[in-house]
């Protein structure tokens, strides 16, 4: 396939031919594969750990530590991995962190004792913050920004065929094989992607800026230390007696969050590009995400826990309530482009957003006669407006992105999906805490009523967003929309 490439502009990057078919096809595949296979983790741990404790003779505590240690790991470093990427190329960092993965994966299932894994665990967060922002800053490299929707639609889809085949993938691998063979679940897929990854070159680019960046440790280790106290302080928060300590470590985040403020400001060559956070499509979309994720997450811990300690259900049936989530995750994803090209990027993300703010309203209805039809009914709205949403603000956060900035867009994308779930669940917990009258009947409660008001706050996010993709509505000059589209030209 043979390429050509416009004339560059004064001053700007080497024009670097376009993809070829094998190329695209190559980076979604690893894109894909990346993603499910971190989702997919993330479900089937939640089931092996009451097998993992007994195994290993150890305390709730120490098991706890296998998720809180991953979360902070990974929040703490995706931005930083986001601009590892755009500096040394997309594909080598996925390939590092695939590889990487499957290493930490491996050895977690031959480990001795709860130190060995909760350490591997770090490791394996460290290498999962690598590999997510790649997976969509490998696809803003590879596809031209108006074909970007098709690609993520098919990533989401695949997470969510992930998130729900992973409760009962997961049930069946402990009860027949003991919690160890959960985590060589995921050796294969991410040994196999990481070496295909190698196989693809990325092209050189001449841009002096992009040769520079990365080049900005101090913030690299404010952000860092920022997003890793603020997780931190968020899972302990609704742990009994640990208010205090959570309330300093969360204060010690904010004061790195202030410093870090401070010192982007001053830095030559900022972490944070300020061409990217001034980007209205971009902090519209990163918005949306956080209230979304935070929503989602916090009313189905409410939710799970209402079905299997007031209705009694085991966990299998509690899983199958919430069948329907997962169904309209997968439907949603593949009908979100052909609704994006046809209402635009605001219109669909406010659909999104009115949907999954019903979907806790209805929720927050339940009370203990609520059968499968109300709850059902409740997760199939928050599936098809959560997944309507991500797409739609996924899209406009990479779309909007410099090609120069891909990694980072990618870490920040993949830092709200992160930091979101961990708000959500410290506030249902924080709520149901404070308002222990109704105990986990969300009618009588006072933890989806607020949560609703989260989702709520995706409207106005939405809002935000453009109102055409390539049109006149994101702000971009038709002049800047044909040369986004010339097919056999990448500029950065």
């Amino acid at each position: 396939m043979s390429a050509t490439t416009g004339p560059a502009a004064p001053g700007s990057a080497t024009a670097a031919p376009a993809p070829t078919r094998s190329v695209r096809a190559r980076t979604l595949a690893c894109s894909v594969t990346g993603a499910a296979v971190v989702a997919l983790d993330g479900t089937v741990l939640t089931l092996a750990q009451p097998a993992l404790q007994r195994d290993l003779h150890t305390g709730v505590a120490q098991v706890q530590w296998t998720s809180t240690g991953y979360l902070v790991a990974v929040a703490s470093l995706l931005v930083l991995a986001g601009r590892l990427g755009d500096r040394h190329g997309h594909h080598r960092v996925f390939a590092l962190g695939s590889l990487g993965f499957a290493a930490a994966s491996a050895g977690i299932a031959l480990a001795p004792g709860i130190g060995t894994v909760v350490l591997l665990r770090i490791l394996q967060g460290v290498c999962g913050a690598l590999l997510q922002p790649a997976t969509l800053g490998m696809l803003r490299t590879a596809y031209p920004p108006d074909r970007l929707t098709g690609p993520i639609a098919l990533r989401t889809a695949a997470i969510g065929l992930a998130a729900a085949a992973g409760p009962l993938l997961g049930g069946a691998l402990v009860s027949a094989y003991g919690w160890r063979s959960v985590f060589l679940l995921g050796v294969p897929p991410t040994l196999a992607v990481g070496l295909l990854a190698l196989t693809v070159r990325e092209p050189r680019r001449t841009d002096p800026a992009r040769a520079r960046a990365g080049g900005d440790p101090l913030g690299a280790l404010l952000l860092a230390t920022a997003l890793g106290l603020l997780v931190h302080g968020l899972v302990t928060l609704p742990h009994p007696g640990a208010g205090g300590r959570a309330a300093v470590t969360l204060a010690a985040s904010a004061a790195a969050a202030l410093a870090l403020v401070r010192h982007e400001r001053r830095a030559p060559h900022p972490l944070l590009p300020p061409a990217l956070l001034r980007s209205r499509p971009v902090a519209a979309g990163l918005g949306a995400l956080l209230a979304a994720s935070a929503a989602l997450s916090g009313a189905l811990f409410v939710t799970t826990y209402f079905l299997q300690e007031v209705q009694r259900l085991d966990p299998l049936d509690a899983g199958l309530r919430f069948l329907p989530l997962a169904v309209l995750m997968v439907l949603g994803a593949l009908g979100c482009p052909p609704l994006q090209r046809r209402l635009g990027p605001r219109r669909t993300a406010l659909a999104g957003g009115g949907l999954l703010t019903a979907g806790v309203l209805v929720l927050a209805r339940l009370d203990t006669g609520a059968g499968a039809v109300a709850t059902g009914t409740g997760a199939a709205l928050l599936g098809a407006g959560f997944v309507t949403l991500m797409i739609t603000a996924t899209a406009a956060i990479v779309r909007h992105a410099p090609v120069e900035h891909a990694g980072v867009a990618g870490g920040l994308q993949q830092t709200a999906m992160n930091t979101g779930p961990a708000v959500g669940v410290a506030t249902a917990a924080l709520l149901l805490a404070l308002v222990p009258a109704g105990g986990f009947v969300p009618a009588h409660g006072a933890a989806l009523p607020v949560l609703a008001l989260v989702a709520g706050l995706t409207l106005p996010a939405a809002l935000a967003l453009p109102g055409a993709s390539g049109g006149p509505g994101d702000g971009t000059r038709p002049s800047e929309a044909r040369r986004s589209r010339r097919p056999f030209c990448v500029r950065s």
